[in-house]
């Protein structure tokens, strides 16, 4: 019984991995297509892109059409976080210095522990709670060591925040829906609504792919088939076998990912601020996802086996 948990928690953490990996790239392809592509058009292209890949790889996996009780956690998702997110994040980037953005942004994880918390019913273990107030630190240590070059303006900050909201109403809607149907199903149907929500932008997208380089299409590309279709899938299968709350810290390691990718692929060298910032979220990101000791393991058997014997309700295990 403990090895195919053991197998599927290393299965989870693997997927979660490959998300924050793919998601912090994106930030610099977003940087670079941003430079021909307006808010909403790269997002549609984006979301074409990845509902193009999703739906080739449905069909060819045979998943069909997600169960009705599925949807209605699909659409809000895919309103939120495929549509609304990527639009206003686009949009904010293009306001506000990569620094200021970020650390807006990772206010996203304490608002999903918050929502998951009260309409999930996900536990908040000290573990969960130290490590993102340490991964929050370190996130601050990286937006401030970044944002002395360029103005912050105020409509910039406003964009970013409002992406951080859509991200986590986006997962907490999402996670009822991975109950009920598969991650690639949920991915796929989330990726469609959002890009349907995104057609208004379709004549911007016509007009500047005509006049764009190869490189800021290539990275639209890009963007649509890896850190969207594959990214969001891997998230939602890692979603389904923890809590948002723990998914939600584990993207703190998209800034630390970003100064080190901004380091080798733009030649963008951090200073020691950046860096020690960068540390601070990778050890939060260790500390949420660790596991208790051995004697707080045994105490928490003890407390579930009285609380068995004298009937009371048992608290939820947190995988």
């Amino acid at each position: 019984m403990t090895k195919p948990l053991r197998r599927t928690e290393r299965a989870a953490a693997a997927a979660a991995v490959v998300t924050v990996v793919l998601w912090a790239s994106a930030f610099v392809s977003i940087r670079s297509a941003g430079n021909a592509y307006s808010p909403g058009a790269l997002a549609l292209g984006r979301l074409a892109s990845g509902a193009l890949a999703l739906g080739a790889l449905s069909l060819v996996r045979r998943e069909g059409v997600p169960p009705r009780s599925a949807w209605r956690g699909i659409a809000i998702s895919g309103a939120l976080w495929f549509g609304f997110y990527m639009v206003v994040l686009n949009w904010g980037e293009q306001q506000v210095d990569a620094g200021t953005a970020a650390l807006v942004v990772n206010i996203g994880p304490i608002l999903i522990a918050l929502l998951g918390s009260r309409l999930l019913g996900d536990a908040m273990p000290p573990r969960l709670l130290a490590g993102m107030a340490v991964s929050f630190a370190g996130a601050v240590t990286v937006g401030l060591s970044m944002s002395g070059e360029g103005g912050s303006s105020v409509l910039g900050v406003v964009l970013c925040l409002l992406a951080a909201v859509a991200y986590a109403g986006g997962v907490v809607a999402q996670k009822p829906a991975l109950g009920r149907a598969s991650a690639l199903q949920v991915t796929t149907f989330g990726c469609l609504v959002g890009a349907v929500l995104c057609l208004p932008f379709a004549g911007q997208l016509v007009h500047q792919a005509a006049d764009a380089p190869v490189s800021a299409t290539l990275n639209m590309v890009y963007l649509g088939i890896f850190p969207t279709a594959l990214a969001f899938t891997t998230w939602a299968y890692a979603l389904a076998r923890t809590t948002a709350s723990k998914m939600g810290a584990t993207t703190y390691a998209v800034p630390a990912l970003v100064v080190l990718m901004s380091w080798l692929a733009l030649g963008e060298v951090p200073g020691l601020l950046t860096l020690a910032g960068g540390m601070l979220c990778l050890a939060g990101v260790a500390v949420s996802r660790s596991r208790p000791g051995a004697k707080a393991r045994a105490r928490a058997g003890a407390k579930a086996e009285q609380a068995a014997a004298t009937g009371e309700p048992q608290p939820e295990q947190v995988p």
